[in-house]
């Protein structure tokens, strides 16, 4: 599974505690993590909350990444911002019970965390509990496992309720504020990741569109 990392600017800073404590989990499993950054607050591309949303979106409907991990100071704008998103379902993850309720209950392909609120002494070793939790086996076994039935389909109606209720990507990102999905795009090394890993040529076709240095 390829995993995507999007953080924020009011978090960019811990864009390494994150990252590790993500990579140290998630590869020994046999995942790949993409770090679509922000790395570092000086980076030139400031990401927003709802460009977490619509980065996520862009990345899962195009299968350029499998599975988002994303976040802010509270996690719950990242969380809005990407449930806008057709074809998103992401969850609000705390601490590890979240995650494992989440995974098994939901089987979502998003997460957000708050890296702020709540964020302090021994933080990382909760991110990497969360991370083992929603990647160490398989998701969507419901729980209690004799729930599983229903569980499974109640996920069947909400994706059919998301697809009556959004629109599909292209039109989203025909649609959105171009400026901003100008910005969300212009992360140091999206084009480099992006690009490549891309299976939906509709949606490259449009942001190599807007973007005169994204690859022919």
């Amino acid at each position: 599974m390829k995993i995507a990392l999007i953080i924020e600017n009011s978090q960019a800073a811990k864009n390494g505690i994150v990252h590790e404590a993500l990579t140290s989990v998630a590869e020994p499993l046999g995942h790949e993590v993409v770090n679509y950054g922000m790395y570092t607050p000086e980076d030139a591309a400031h990401l927003t909350y709802p460009m977490n949303g619509l980065l996520a979106g862009i990345l899962l409907n195009s299968g350029a990444a499998d599975f988002v991990v994303t976040g802010c100071g509270t996690g719950t704008g990242s969380m809005l911002a990407c449930n806008a998103m057709p074809g998103v379902f992401c969850g609000l993850i705390i601490d590890p019970t979240d995650a494992f309720l989440f995974a098994q209950i939901n089987d979502g392909n998003a997460v957000a965390l708050p890296y702020a609120k709540g964020f302090g002494w021994a933080a990382e070793l909760n991110l990497q509990d969360c991370f083992n939790k929603l990647f160490e086996g398989e998701s969507g076994l419901g729980y209690p496992k004799e729930r599983a039935a229903v569980m499974k389909k109640n996920r069947g109606i909400l994706a059919d309720l998301k697809a009556a209720t959004c629109h599909d990507m292209v039109s989203v990102l025909k649609n959105v504020d171009q400026d901003l999905l100008r910005t969300a795009i212009s992360g140091e090394h999206f084009a480099e990741y992006f690009y490549p890993a891309s299976k939906d040529d509709a949606i490259s076709d449009y942001l190599k569109s807007l973007n005169a240095d994204a690859p022919a």
